[in-house]
């Protein structure tokens, strides 16, 4: 029996030797689905949440998880209140995975696999912040709060309307888009991002309306956005009138000692 407990005593302390030599990244518990990321504020139907091999119908007030897969279908739209105050903006023909949202430690990771977002991130204070899209074919790392991203036909597709966004390939190779800026990356080949250049204002109000969640809403603040987070001295309006679960939009410009981004030689601009 004494030989017996000895065996076990000095088993015991051989395994606990053996896990205080792991390093600790390999025995961190992984992001568990179940944590709580946020809730859908808004939706037009047609919108699933994948979560543990079922299918959530979406609704207002869902909870969405870390691990949770938003998936749009045609004509639907999907905006999500992370806990953090930031906003999800998810288009039609979409799938967002929310990896990890981790609002005090302001950790953030989302993948796209094919579709439209727009995220509006709060600003990133901490040293090891972090609030990134990652597609196939790159990451997008914010360093200021609102922007548009697209992955389709093996391209993804940044445009910037407030602070900054790195935009990386999976290689590593990376460009600063600014307000008001625009490029793109493509898959598979390990090409390096465009260089940024300036977005046209048919590009700024296609991506806010494309990510609208709301048939018949107002789009002001999408569309004066553009222009206030751009700093640019013009006046937007635009209103959006729905034709079933389309979007029309009608666009109209005032004043301004400086014209709008993409307006040189753009008859469009008026």
């Amino acid at each position: 029996m004494n030989n017996k407990n000895s065996r076990c005593a000095c088993g015991l302390a051989a395994f606990l030797s053996a896990m205080l030599c792991i390093p600790g990244e390999m025995v961190a518990v992984p992001d568990a689905p179940g944590q709580r990321a946020g809730e859908v504020s808004r939706v037009i139907p047609l919108v699933n949440i994948a979560r543990g091999g079922k299918t959530i119908s979406a609704s207002a007030k869902t909870v969405v998880d870390w691990q949770d897969v938003v998936n749009t279908q045609a004509s639907a739209r999907a905006r999500i209140a992370l806990d953090d105050g930031s906003v999800l903006n998810v288009g039609s023909d979409s799938s967002i995975k929310v990896v990890k949202h981790d609002g005090g430690a302001q950790q953030t990771q989302l993948e796209l696999t094919y579709g439209k977002i727009r995220s509006q991130a709060q600003k990133i204070t901490k040293p090891d912040g972090k609030f990134e899209v990652r597609t196939p074919a790159g990451v997008a790392g914010v360093v200021g709060t609102d922007f548009f991203i697209e992955y389709a036909n093996n391209s993804m597709n940044v445009i910037v309307f407030e602070g900054q966004v790195k935009v990386c390939n999976l290689a590593g190779a990376c460009v600063l888009a600014k307000a008001g800026q625009m490029t793109s990356v493509r898959s598979g080949n390990n090409s390096e991002p465009a260089p940024p250049q300036q977005a046209t204002l048919d590009q700024l109000v296609t991506a806010s309306n494309d990510t609208i969640a709301g048939v018949g809403q107002s789009a002001a603040a999408a569309g004066a956005g553009v222009g206030a987070h751009l700093g640019v001295l013009a006046t937007i309006g635009i209103v959006v009138g729905a034709v079933g679960a389309g979007l029309g939009v009608g666009l109209t410009r005032s004043g301004g000692s400086r014209p709008l981004p993409g307006c040189a030689n753009n008859p469009k601009c008026g």
